[in-house]
């Protein structure tokens, strides 16, 4: 195991305005909400900030599960959620969707690498990013692998969609 360093928690102002934030939304929380989606929604998307998960399918806090990652793939993690969330969470609809302008879908595994390694000063020639050298091809391949899982009934729906950044339009592709 790793030790790391003891970090006083208190002494680190960086979280104030966070925090801050936190109590005013604490102050009128009404909670009470289950732990299913309620609508039977789940999404797998971008973890771009351009991304509001739920407003861009008119949802509302509680009505679907959402698993975010760079570049929106179903990577095992992704999958893993998919499964609990069909079997465990009343997850009927899956939609997987990745977005347009996406940097995951801009450079390969090495420019990532190599800008990743400049930005924090150390070698990441052996991590692996979620490249995507093909957004299209990437989306079906996402999709197939979510009908096919044997944990995954066929009842559910999966669909793949790209999410348009700049019009905030969803356009069906897989």
């Amino acid at each position: 195991m790793t030790d790391y360093p003891v970090i006083d928690a208190g002494s680190d102002d960086a979280f104030d305005d966070l925090l801050a934030a936190n109590r005013e939304f604490a102050a009128s929380f009404d909670g009470g909400l289950e732990g299913k989606a309620v609508k039977g929604v789940m999404l797998v998307t971008c973890m771009d900030a351009r991304i509001d998960p739920l407003r861009i399918l008119g949802l509302e806090v509680g009505d679907a599960k959402v698993f975010r990652n760079p570049g929106g793939r179903v990577t095992d993690a992704a999958l893993e959620a998919v499964v609990l969330g069909v079997n465990l969470l009343g997850v009927e609809r899956v939609l997987v969707v990745p977005h347009t302008s996406c940097a995951m879908a801009a450079s390969t595994q090495d420019q990532v690498r190599e800008k990743v390694g400049a930005a924090c000063g150390h070698d990441a020639s052996w991590a692996t990013f979620g490249v995507v050298a093909d957004q299209q091809a990437s989306l079906v391949d996402d999709v197939q692998r979510i009908l096919h899982h044997p944990l995954v009934p066929d009842s559910v729906h999966v669909a793949g969609f790209v999410y348009d950044v700049d019009s905030g339009e969803l356009e069906r592709r897989a």
